[in-house]
């Protein structure tokens, strides 16, 4: 019989937040498999155990393979990141895709995950929220992507490294406006721990001046609820899907999918629209 895939969350910086049950799973599995394993053996000396590792970053993911071969011959792997919720932002997501196509038993052992714990303590609306993670590192995707958030109304949580806040808070408030409010969590649980709510034009210029140290939650409020007397009309909406493809370089679909955000418009409504403004225009050259 195969084994089982159990899916570990560790702690996102206090050794304290570890459960019972996670350090159980990982005395009951017969191998771990780490983000980073020198970041896993600190943890593992801390409970006292000694397990075989492998690695499974996203530069090693052919390692995928071995390990879902290792869980079909009969072995329980214990699958963590090096901090928090494993495949949350992290490239465990696709063995556990793989293994439930296989049909291996794949079973969450939950715990801390930074995501959630900055939501929670943010101050923002925790009713209806969307996790976006990184933004893409090259700046024409990023574009991309905080086009296809105008008008989003649901809390928005990123992540961001110290070396990037600087650009990120930049852009974040030319996309979305100074005054939108923004809660900052850096070193979640840890020492230095720091939540700060303010907006994102005082953000930037904080950190214009001070040195960002450690890793960043952002949660980011979303636009306020459009009054359906200021709705555009759709052939408005399909212009701005226009405007979108010229100027960030949206395909149809993604740029209809943005300007539906905060109409009563849905998206394949201005892409039918957008396809005849297109045709119109001598195909949008």
């Amino acid at each position: 019989m195969a084994g089982t895939l159990y899916i570990v969350a560790t702690p996102i910086g206090n050794l304290e937040d570890m459960t019972p049950r996670a350090a159980a799973a990982f005395g009951a599995a017969d191998f771990v498999a780490a983000e980073d394993t020198r970041v896993t053996m600190r943890l593992l000396n801390h409970l006292g155990l000694k397990k075989p590792m492998v690695s499974y970053h996203e530069h090693a993911l052919n390692r995928g393979e071995g390990i879902l071969r290792r869980i079909e011959a009969g072995e329980n792997c214990a699958l963590c990141s090096d901090a928090g919720m494993p495949c949350i932002s992290d490239p465990g997501a696709v063995i556990v895709r793989d293994a439930l196509a296989r049909g291996i038993p794949v079973t969450p052992v939950p715990g801390a995950s930074a995501c959630v714990t900055a939501l929670a303590v943010s101050g923002q609306d925790t009713s209806r929220w969307v996790f976006e993670g990184f933004l893409p590192a090259e700046r024409r995707l990023r574009r991309k992507r905080l086009a296809a958030l105008e008008g989003e109304t649901r809390t928005v949580i990123f992540y961001e490294a110290p070396h990037r806040l600087r650009s990120t808070l930049d852009e974040l408030a030319a996309a979305f406006g100074g005054e939108r409010s923004v809660t900052l969590c850096r070193e979640l649980t840890k020492l230095h721990e720091e939540i700060w709510k303010t907006t994102l034009a005082e953000a930037a210029a904080h950190y214009a001046q001070a040195d960002p140290r450690g890793e960043y939650v952002l949660v980011m409020a979303g636009a306020p609820e459009a009054d359906p007397a200021d709705a555009p009309t759709l052939a408005e909406a399909a212009a701005h899907a226009l405007a979108l493809m010229r100027q960030e370089g949206l395909p149809p679909t993604a740029a209809a999918k943005a300007a539906a955000q905060g109409t009563p418009y849905g998206k394949s409504e201005i892409y039918k629209l957008l396809l005849t403004l297109q045709e119109q225009d001598g195909g949008g050259e």
